[in-house]
C-alpha cells in the first residue's frame, strides 16, 4: 500500500503531488486501466505479442543507429 507522510511545514498540494508520483511509479494507474474491463485471454495474448513486436522493432532501430555512428 502506498502512503505519504506529510512533513512538517509541507503543503497538502506538494504531499498530494508526491503521492500521485508514487502511484504512477508503482504502476497503479495502468493496473486500474487494465482491470477496468474484462480482457479475454486471446486479447491478452494479442496485446502481449504486439508489445513484444514494438519492443523488438525499437531495439532493432536503436542497433541500426548505433552501427551507423
Amino acid at each position: 500500500m502506498i502512503g505519504v507522510v506529510v512533513k512538517e511545514g509541507e503543503s497538502i498540494e506538494s504531499a498530494l503531488k508526491r503521492f500521485k508520483r508514487e502511484c504512477v511509479n508503482a504502476g497503479i494507474q495502468s493496473e486500474i486501466k487494465r482491470r477496468e474491463y474484462f480482457e479475454k485471454p486471446s486479447e491478452r495474448r494479442k496485446r502481449k505479442h504486439d508489445a513484444a513486436v514494438r519492443k523488438r522493432e525499437k531495439k532493432r532501430i536503436l542497433m541500426l543507429r548505433k552501427d551507423k555512428a
